[in-house]
């Protein structure tokens, strides 16, 4: 099925952290979406890949995708191999998405910083008519990298406000790596998202995003070439003029 945008991800739950809210206003526009992750996310200190499947097609559901893949890239082992490459050529050739989104390349785990690193050469090799691989050559309008862990000066920013509630509803579909009170034992261990406050966290992210549009809740992108306008005086309408001092 070809796509209007397709997200990837090292993991389940990182897209839907990192741009789930724009994916699924997208999906309202019209536009067909989906998620692709390289991982079953079988490394986790919380939950199991079995659990994580089930609960990436809850998620899937909630954000109205059209298409939810999980690659088979060992966690923890997300490498820039050719054979890892011709693996996301794979997906890009097979819904032909018009625009990419990957995780920002500076992150504390490695598999994002490497997740990131393959979705762009992925992107650009899809595109080689000599690299065969059983669907004809493709390559993506843009590749728009999402935030992870760490903030970066965003080149725009999407207005998710009407969707947030939705947002946070496919994150919680990822019960078993969120805290939950009174949980013990196995599987409960602490870990970064474990903690009580990260999902609150999470929204004062979202916050602080859309307080830089002035709406209530956005969600910032970087792409790492300017961006072409042909109508300056069109593109800052008034909506622009909250921002004069």
């Amino acid at each position: 099925m070809d796509l209007d945008a397709l997200a990837f991800g090292a993991h389940a739950d990182d897209v839907e952290l990192g741009c789930g809210g724009t994916l699924i206003k997208l999906a309202e526009l019209g536009h067909r979406t989906g998620i692709a992750v390289l991982t079953r996310g079988e490394m986790a200190t919380r939950g199991s890949a079995e659990i994580r499947t089930g609960e990436f097609t809850s998620a899937a559901g909630i954000m109205g995708l059209a298409v939810h893949q999980m690659l088979d890239i060992p966690d923890g082992r997300v490498e820039r191999t050719w054979e890892n490459k011709l693996k996301i050529i794979g997906v890009l050739r097979a819904h032909r998405p018009k625009i990419v989104f990957a995780p920002y390349w500076v992150d504390r785990h490695p598999d994002h910083e490497e997740a990131s690193c393959l979705v762009r050469q992925a992107a650009y090799l899809s595109g080689l008519k000599k690299i065969e691989t059983g669907d004809p050559p493709f390559r993506p309008h843009k590749v728009i990298y999402y935030q992870t862990r760490f903030e970066f000066t965003p080149s725009f920013i999407v207005d998710i406000s009407g969707v947030h509630e939705r947002k946070m509803k496919a994150i919680r579909a990822y019960g078993s790596q969120f805290h939950r009170p009174g949980q013990a034992g196995p599987g409960s261990e602490e870990t970064l998202i474990g903690r009580p406050e990260f999902l609150a966290t999470i929204e004062t992210r979202d916050r602080h995003s859309g307080a830089q549009i002035g709406v209530m809740f956005g969600e910032p992108f970087l792409v790492r070439e300017a961006l072409k306008l042909d109508d300056p005086v069109g593109f800052f309408g008034p909506e622009y003029l909250w921002t004069i001092p």
